[in-house]
């Protein structure tokens, strides 16, 4: 039984688990989207919105020591990578870099945001070879929300029930009639009964 041991292993040791997310967030912060798989953008999302935390609380702080302290803090989770810099298109490496990216950009892109800084969305296509479910996997932009607003449904139209109509009353049933007795005219057109005279 696996108890208290939360996370994917990835087919991977915990040093070689520990690369991949240095390696993705490195491609998520440089491109802000790639394509991975599913488990993986699982995994790496917690991994990343960590690091954008404290590059916020570092930039929230007022004095320099606590923008060096998340500075260190960052390098560390990042390692040697946190230093690499950027390439462009030709292969050309940039003068930017992730530390540099995290501090003057993503940071305070987030800096009102309460957390959910990324976005995972399935792909419907699966990864050639061995059929592995794939994701994207996205930093949200400027103002963007992780859930988009639905405008509310309209409230559905009571329709207000016709009065009822006038019916007439009915009579109660009449008794059923026996065997023998003859049939009764309908109720609905009495016949007047003849006058008897009395005999002179």
């Amino acid at each position: 039984m696996r108890h208290l041991k939360a996370g994917r292993k990835l087919g991977r040791n915990a040093t070689h688990r520990l690369a991949l997310k240095r390696n993705l967030t490195r491609s998520l912060i440089q491109h802000e989207r790639i394509i991975t798989t599913t488990e993986k953008a699982k995994e790496l999302r917690p991994f990343v919105e960590k690091i954008i935390t404290i590059v916020k609380k570092g930039l929230a702080s007022a004095n320099p020591a606590g923008m060096l302290h998340a500075r260190r803090q960052v390098l560390s989770r990042l390692g040697p990578l946190a230093k690499a810099p950027f390439y462009d298109d030709k292969g050309n490496p940039t003068d930017d870099f992730i530390l540099k990216k995290l501090f003057n950009d993503i940071g305070p892109r987030f800096a009102s945001r309460p957390g959910g800084y990324t976005r995972v969305i399935k792909r419907s296509e699966r990864r050639l070879g061995d059929a592995g479910r794939t994701a994207f996997i996205e930093l949200l932009k400027e103002g963007e929300s992780t859930v988009k607003t639905r405008s509310p449904a309209p409230a559905p139209r009571v329709a207000t029930p016709p009065p009822p109509a006038e019916t007439p009353s009915s009579p109660p049933p009449a008794p059923a009639p026996e065997a023998s007795a003859a049939p009764e005219a309908p109720a609905s057109t009495p016949t007047p009964a003849p006058e008897q005279q009395p005999p002179a």
